[in-house]
């Protein structure tokens, strides 16, 4: 079953004097989104974790954690960390660069350049060791990542996510086919190198996970998409790709693959999405039977708007996929997306909903910010487990927003929060807590 167990041992004891360094108090203004519809809001109230998970929130501490210090922040707010569930880490260093160009020339004159230079150990290091950094400064605790087809430098990666205790799911990208020649390997080493990935990485305890990624079909031989569906089922893991991402790769995929119907139905018939979370970046121009097998397994679509409107690939028609039903998350899509930070993607999110039901009114309808930042909290985060919410027994990862107001004018606490998603950065995050312990910006 997947969500893997990314587990905080919990304890059973109430509140006996031993217990009570388990147990943290925050008094804000507290602000989630347990559903699309609307935000939870609880001004001045208390957040009470024990053993990094959330035990209630109230507007009056009980009588039996009186004595524990409360982390009074005042009428700043409390949230939920990011989740970004599609993320390429090798291209940190490539963000903002090469955005006049439409999607083939910018894989073909920047991006493929820079994944070869992840061959050297040393520049893969010190580029992945300054995209996590960025990752926590910007509040993103949760993230699905591409790495390179190189394995050394993917296996650094993955322990560096790990050493910093965030949420992850990490895949050695594959691809054997159609790609600048120094960026390919032959179907048997990319099957070899993959299964040395999954099986160095298979009994990870801690919060990071392995993923099957075949960078998408057109750069994939069906030989290499059939081995990696038995290595899937082999490691009981999930996949992570892009899907119907523009007109040409809907196109291409097919044109490569004569007898499917559809580019979901490459992975699925490829044995891809039986055996752990199915994750699919885009998903602009879905058919119908795209909807319907991501729908039957539970497969989650990531909204990447900076990318999309970067790459002038199309809008995902976002309302009309989760009212058929489809999971929505939000990605940063570095460096297709030009930067990091998911609360920006939720803003953008708004905006291209209302360009989608201005041009495509049959497809697009507006969404709320509420909306966005469900699926960029809790239904992205559920990737993960429990963790995007507030709701009792989940992870306490989570963000202290500072005061949004001008000093003349209040704002309610949902008003605040969309401020900072269209305004703020970094320097408006005020502390940062992953399972309940309080991490220090790098």
């Amino acid at each position: 079953m997947w969500p893997p167990p990314f587990t905080t041992t919990a304890g059973t004891v109430r509140c006996g004097t031993e217990d009570k360094k388990s147990i943290r108090i925050l008094s804000g203004d507290i602000v989630y989104a347990e559903s699309p519809e609307k935000l939870t809001v609880l001004e001045q109230h208390y957040l009470i974790v024990r053993h990094g998970l959330v035990e209630t929130i109230c507007s009056v501490v009980p009588e039996e954690y009186k004595g524990i210090e409360v982390e009074e922040y005042g009428r700043n707010l409390i949230i939920p960390a990011f989740s970004d569930l599609h993320v390429h880490a090798s291209q940190y260093a490539q963000r903002g660069v090469g955005m006049d160009l439409l999607l083939s020339d910018w894989l073909n004159q920047y991006t493929f350049p820079q994944e070869a230079k992840f061959a050297d150990p040393d520049y893969a290091k010190q580029n992945y060791d300054a995209f996590v950094e960025d990752l926590i400064r910007h509040g993103t605790f949760h993230v699905n990542a591409f790495a390179t087809i190189h394995r050394q430098a993917a296996d650094y990666l993955f322990g560096r996510l790990e050493e910093k205790g965030l949420y992850a799911y990490v895949g050695k990208v594959n691809m054997d086919c159609h790609s600048p020649s120094y960026l390919i390997e032959t179907t048997n080493k990319s099957l070899k190198e993959t299964e040395k990935f999954l099986d160095e990485h298979q009994q990870a305890a801690g919060h990071v996970r392995s993923i099957i990624v075949p960078r998408f079909a057109p750069t994939c031989s069906e030989a290499l998409l059939k081995g990696l569906g038995k290595l899937a089922a082999r490691y009981q893991v999930g996949v992570h790709t892009h899907l119907v991402e523009s007109k040409w790769e809907a196109a291409e995929a097919l044109r490569l693959f004569p007898g499917y119907h559809s580019d979901a139905e490459i992975y699925e018939r490829n044995g891809l999405m039986d055996n752990g979370p199915s994750v699919f970046a885009h998903v602009i121009f879905p058919t119908d039977e795209d909807i319907r097998i991501l729908k039957k397994h539970r497969s989650i679509a990531v909204h990447c708007p900076d990318a999309t409107a970067n790459i002038i690939a199309g809008i995902m028609p976002l309302a009309s996929m989760a009212d058929s039903g489809i999971r929505i998350a939000a990605g940063s899509d570095i460096a297709g997306g030009h930067g990091i930070a998911v609360y920006r993607q939720i803003a953008r999110a708004v905006q291209l909903s209302k360009l989608k039901e201005l041009y495509e009114p049959e497809v697009g309808r507006t969404i709320t910010l509420a909306r966005a930042f469900y699926h960029a909290t809790k239904e992205g985060g559920s990737l993960f487990g429990k963790v995007g919410s507030f709701e009792e027994g989940y992870h306490f990862n989570a963000l202290v927003i500072r005061n949004m107001e001008d000093p003349w004018r209040r704002l309610s606490p949902g008003e605040q929060l969309e401020r900072f998603c269209y305004t703020g950065d970094d320097r408006d995050i005020l502390a940062r807590y992953l399972d309940g312990e309080k991490i220090e910006c790098p």
